[in-house]
């Protein structure tokens, strides 16, 4: 179990560091800025992997919902 909280919060900082990296080359690059969309490609490409490794997680029993507003 350890080891897949690990897993989510590297993928959590990774998300984070290439939405600010991608904030970065907005700012500093005047005009057309491929650093930003490839920031802002793995950006997307972390959280969709996020989110999968989310779902089997939950499908392997890892992860259980816990229920709130039921």
């Amino acid at each position: 179990m350890p080891i897949f909280k690990i897993l989510v919060l590297v993928c959590l900082i990774g998300i984070v560091f290439s939405l600010g990296s991608a904030m970065y080359h907005m700012m500093t690059d005047k005009g057309d800025s491929k650093k930003m969309v490839k920031a802002l490609t793995i950006r997307v490409a972390l959280s969709v992997g996020l989110f999968i490794l989310l779902l089997i997680a939950w499908a392997n029993g890892l992860i259980q919902p816990h229920g709130i507003g039921r």
